[in-house]
């Protein structure tokens, strides 16, 4: 057989293939280095809170540093939920309130605790329940979110949670909330490896036969996330890191090494099937899957570092994970694997489970491999028109629940129903008037005494408001009632809390923030609060989203031009990876939004979308399903080098990766349903989101619409002007190391199409 092109691919395998067993050696020791370094990373991802979805520079963030700094006590991360024992007993009576007020106390004297409130001490109506028989002591946990957590779990909860003396004490606030979700995350995590690992090898030895062959792409999987979390540990050191990286590692790690040494796997034993050697395998296995995987990785890591356009650190995170991951997951698929393949040489099919079924079969075990695919893509390029015309209109059927999206934020509904700090919450809602943890919180700079009055006095008449704490009083529907407080000044600086009587959530929530910043003020003004952070996080994502998408879109025509030549092929590669989105989009809302389904998947529907995660879902899902598009048109291009007819070229393209890119799909769904059953309800649309758009862009776009598409724009696909042809002839990349023979391409498209197919081997005109 022809050996294959000298090419940078070809001097990798040369290079892998001389030391192999050094280079799994040097492997090993970094591996255990990373499993040393990354060990501890989970304890350093932050879990959340307002600063991980909101804009740093918006004006809400600005007031919350405000606050932080002058007024410790001014925004409460913290609830005791104390509840009077016996069924008459109040929290007013003599008894119950003498061990409210002691257990205040008490919690003042913890380290790191400031800011502490009970309605014992304020006697602040809006700390007791309407029934009386519970009241709330709220404080500030001081320190960083790590620190605080530990505050929390090694100071408070052993100390104040459960039964006290006659009161009963659960623990709620907002570091409550952020602690548990950890928790659930990093235990379903673990639950998700455990179930996806085995299922994913089960499907590996049913499309390889041999477990040995199975064995490799899991390896080279574990690799790229044990991998990764060792570069998490070192980025946390410089910024801060999203508890959902871990989410991301798994998935990715997992899915895209998988992917990937499943093409590589693939590709090498079907060369050692045509008679090659094993170095010559390896050396044009490398040649034409190692360029798409490395090709493949590139279009992923784009798509998600288009995230870091955006202001947010939980996207900005979750970028530097994922460009990590993917990275990784190519390194080990481009370096260490071939040294695994050439260690095992004609071994890598030993266990082979289907041997039996092979020895019983009176054709070759590769005969009629991928023969249903290749009949399926005539078919389909046959009747073009209308499968086009269908397909087309069931996905935008499926998205059109996406056009009624109402995007929110997450909140303690995310957790359990039996979650302690999410009960606390909804007893809060329930039974208090007002939450003094969803409040309207306004810094005001230089005001006068008059002019701060009749400030909060104009607040408290706005429609949706049913007090105003300022330093001049607590303010009614214009009334003023109470002593002034000077607690509530600092310097030159003043701080205002507005109380609301509508869910800080919502769209009434929005509104009223919005209207409170709309007041006219004689003085700087400043508004934060979860609703006004809401607002500012829906304007930084607006803002921040044309980027990302042009990033994104004009990387990828970039790098498809590269490996095509064509001006068409890219277009067509962004248009169907779009629709390829679509029935992800429209479940999301139809299900997680409107909570259809909601009982089978046990999460309770907000009415709304966290406003950050379709963003992520977005470019995650767009680069996975890249992915599969890179597969599958190197595999025709690659063909229509060798093959005369452009729809014999798209039959044995997909004939040749039907199997591998399904396989590929079923592997990364599997992996992304694991991450699914997480008891958190934005992981659980995060992993079935993106499971469902990657097997409806393998199994129906690239079944159905691509090849439909491609027969509809027949030879024209691959068309391009002189310039453009020059420019790829220098830079772009030849699969396989050949290139070929010009066409003549000055004529249209159109011209061009009719003219008879050149015999292979030959060169035309």
């Amino acid at each position: 057989m022809p050996q294959p092109p000298r090419s940078p691919f070809t001097a990798l395998a040369r290079l892998t293939g001389r030391r192999p067993r050094a280079l799994l050696g040097l492997t090993l020791l970094l591996l255990a280095g990373a499993v040393v370094l990354g060990g501890g990373v989970a304890d350093r991802l932050r879990s959340g809170g307002s600063g991980g979805v909101v804009d740093p520079a918006s004006e809400s963030s600005f007031a919350a540093d405000v606050l932080e700094r002058e007024f410790p006590a001014a925004r409460p991360d913290l609830v005791l939920l104390v509840t009077a024992d016996g069924g008459s007993a109040r929290v007013d009576d003599a008894e119950p309130a003498r061990q409210g007020r002691a257990l205040a106390a008490r919690l003042a004297d913890v380290p790191g605790v400031g800011g502490v409130a009970s309605f014992w001490d304020a006697r602040a109506g809006a700390l007791r329940s309407e029934d009386g028989r519970q009241a709330l002591i709220v404080a500030r946990v001081g320190g960083d979110e790590s620190a605080a957590e530990r505050t929390l779990t090694d100071e408070i909860i052993p100390r104040f949670d459960g039964r006290r003396g006659d009161l009963d004490v659960r623990i709620g606030g907002s570091l409550a909330v952020q602690r548990e979700q950890q928790t659930f995350i990093s235990e379903d995590l673990l639950r998700a490896e455990l179930i996806a690992l085995p299922i994913t090898l089960l499907i590996l030895i049913v499309v390889f036969g041999s477990a040995v062959a199975a064995l490799l792409p899991v390896g080279i999987g574990v690799i790229a996330v044990l991998g990764t979390n060792a570069v998490l540990r070192v980025i946390t050191e410089f910024t801060d890191v999203s508890v959902f990286a871990s989410n991301l590692t798994t998935a990715l790690g997992l899915g895209l090494a998988i992917d990937y040494a499943l093409l590589i796997v693939r590709r090498y034993r079907e060369e050692l099937g045509r008679g090659r050697d094993a170095p010559a395998a390896l050396a044009v296995t490398l040649d034409t899957a190692g360029r798409t995987v490395l090709f493949s990785a590139a279009t992923v890591a784009v798509s998600l570092a288009a995230m870091m356009v955006f202001p947010l650190y939980f996207l900005r995170s979750l970028a530097y994970a994922g460009i990590s991951v993917v990275v990784l997951a190519a390194l080990a698929a481009l370096v260490v694997l071939p040294a695994l393949l050439t260690v095992l040489g004609p071994r890598i099919d030993a266990l082979d489970v289907r041997r039996l079924v092979r020895r019983r079969s009176p054709r070759g075990p590769r005969a009629e491999q991928g023969a249903g695919w290749a009949r399926l893509a005539r078919w389909v390029m046959r009747r073009a028109p209308l499968v086009a015309t269908g397909t087309l209109g069931v996905l935008l059927l499926l998205g059109a629940p996406f056009l009624d999206v109402d995007f929110g934020t997450a909140d303690y509904r995310q957790l359990p129903r039996a979650a302690e700090s999410r009960v606390v919450q909804e007893q809060i809602r329930d039974g208090f008037d007002g939450s003094p943890t969803g409040t309207v919180d306004i810094v005001a700079e230089g005001p006068g005494d008059g002019e701060l009055a009749a400030y909060a006095r104009k607040l408290s008449e706005l429609p949706g408001v049913l007090r105003v704490d300022s330093p001049a009083g607590r303010f009614t529907g214009g009334d003023g009632a109470g002593p002034a407080r000077p607690d509530r000044v600092s310097g030159d600086t003043a701080y205002l809390t507005v109380v609301p009587g509508v869910e800080a959530i919502s769209e009434r929530g929005k509104e009223l923030a919005r209207t409170v910043r709309a007041v006219d003020t004689p003085f700087p003004a400043h508004v934060s609060g979860a609703s006004a952070a809401l607002i500012d996080t829906q304007a930084a994502i607006g803002r921040g989203l044309p980027w990302a998408v042009g990033i994104i879109v004009l990387a990828t025509l970039v790098l498809v031009f590269l490996l095509t030549g064509s001006v068409l092929a890219p277009v067509q590669a962004v248009l169907l990876n779009a629709l390829s989105l679509t029935a992800m989009l429209g479940a999301v809302v139809w299900i997680f939004q409107d909570g259809h389904l909601s009982g089978l998947l046990d999460f309770t529907p907000t009415g709304s979308i966290e406003t950050a995660l379709p963003v992520l879902m977005f470019c995650l899902a767009f680069g996975l399903s890249m992915d599969y598009g890179v597969f599958l048109l190197s595999r025709i291009k690659e063909e229509r080098e060798r093959l005369p007819d452009h729809r014999a070229a798209v039959a044995e393209g997909i004939r040749s990766t039907g199997g591998v890119i399904t396989a590929a799909a079923v592997v990364l769904a599997t992996v992304m349903v694991a991450i699914g059953s997480s008891r958190i309800t934005n992981t659980k649309m995060l992993g079935l989101g993106v499971a469902l758009a990657i097997l409806m862009d393998a199994m129906v776009v690239r079944t159905l619409l691509v090849p439909a598409v491609l027969a509809l724009t027949g030879r024209a696909t691959w068309w391009a002007p002189a310039p453009l042809r020059r420019l790829h002839a220098r830079f772009g990349i030849a699969e396989g190391g050949r290139d070929r023979p010009p066409e003549p391409q000055d004529a249209p498209p159109a011209v061009r199409a009719e003219q008879p197919p050149v015999p292979a081997g030959s060169t035309p005109g």
